[in-house]
């Protein structure tokens, strides 16, 4: 598009049912939650339908753990992701359990808070920055050392059956967030690669994190609780 088009032709910007949970979805990540409140099994319902597009909704940090019911952009980071739901599997009770994974970054711009029955926003999509021509090898090289570190921090965090590497020929602009998802970072740290647009910074950054856990978790001996159980707890919505 070009400027002469004008302001009032650009595209409307998307909107996304918005799920705010207490920790950060990362693009080619999986995300499994536990679904128990009635406007969520509503969501849920809508997106194995396909009321939903694509079956994609909005995934946003809460800024503040003591907030208990969002109502504001304000109260997450603005920087969310969107997951498409995989599977949904719903229980006796109607609860339901589902698998999403991370499909692209957006920055939030506004909560319709009065949507029913769940939460939308409106976002806008936020790619990466270009990686610069003749990179390549700067970049094989942080994928070198970002598996590294990762199989550093597994083998001291996780019994010898419960990870495995990311796949050679995954893609360089996921790879960080492919290599961050055994590691139980801090909501902080997993935002920051989130928001980091330059696939080699985010390759230092995930290198750099995860060099800190290892040596925190080897010198505590502090062995974090198996993933699934990480899964069951942390990973849970705040749904209150």
């Amino acid at each position: 598009m070009t400027h002469s088009e004008g302001r009032d032709s650009r595209p409307t910007p998307p909107t996304l049912p918005l799920f705010p949970l207490h920790t950060v979805a990362l693009p080619g990540v999986h995300l499994p939650l536990h679904i128990f409140e009635p406007r969520y099994r509503q969501l849920t319902i809508d997106l194995v339908t396909e009321v939903v597009p694509d079956r994609l909704f909005g995934v946003v940090a809460i800024s503040n753990p003591t907030i208990s019911e969002v109502e504001q952009v304000t109260h997450v980071h603005v920087t969310g992701c969107a997951v498409r739901l995989r599977e949904a599997r719903r229980l006796p009770d109607g609860r339901f359990d589902i698998v999403g994974t991370g499909h692209a970054r957006f920055r939030l711009l506004d909560i319709d808070a009065g949507a029913a029955p769940y939460l939308r926003g409106t976002v806008e999509w936020v790619d990466d920055e270009p990686v610069p021509e003749g990179a390549e090898d700067a970049e094989a090289r942080l994928a070198d050392a970002g598996r590294l570190a990762h199989r550093r921090y597994c083998s001291v965090a996780w019994e010898s059956d419960g990870w495995q590497s990311p796949p050679l020929d995954t893609d360089p602009s996921v790879l960080a967030y492919r290599l961050a998802s055994d590691c139980i970072l801090p909501l902080a740290d997993r935002q920051a690669l989130l928001e980091e647009r330059h696939p080699l910074r985010r390759l230092r950054l995930v290198c750099r994190l995860l060099a800190r856990e290892a040596a925190f978790v080897s010198e505590l001996s502090a062995v974090p609780p198996p993933q699934h159980e990480v899964n069951a707890t942390l990973l849970r919505p705040n749904l209150n």
